[in-house]
């Protein structure tokens, strides 16, 4: 997928819009449910960063090693929770999508319950 691609998949998420807080990139996806707005996908021209829990993230890293590394950005204690992905063709676009949605539904675990039941009650 190229970053147009994976701008476009993930605007179609609900209640998901582009943001760039940091400048003209990276071209960040978030979440706005009230005045919560977390960010569950950074995309830079050749990578995007992720949100993921312990679990998926190690499994990742370890399968694609040359390709899918913790969050660069992230201060060490957040690391485990980020993972960043190369777009060099190694990840399927399938498994790219499994991971985005991943990423948003780990977001949206860690918005308070009363947002989540109003916003989101199907994840």
């Amino acid at each position: 997928m190229t970053p147009e691609e994976i701008i476009n998949y993930c605007l179609e998420y609900e209640f998901s819009y582009i943001d760039y807080p940091f400048g003209i990139i990276p071209a960040c996806i978030k979440i706005k449910a009230e005045h919560f707005t977390p960010i569950f996908a950074q995309i830079y021209q050749d990578k995007i960063t992720l949100k993921c829990n312990r679990d998926q993230g190690q499994f990742f890293r370890t399968l694609y090693p040359d390709t899918v590394t913790r969050g660069y950005y992230c201060p060490p204690v957040q690391q485990p929770y980020w993972n960043t992905i190369r777009l060099n063709g190694i990840v399927s676009d399938n498994e790219l999508k499994m991971m985005i949605e991943h990423s948003y539904n780990e977001v949206i675990k860690k918005l308070p319950k009363y947002i989540q039941k109003k916003y989101f009650p199907n994840v």
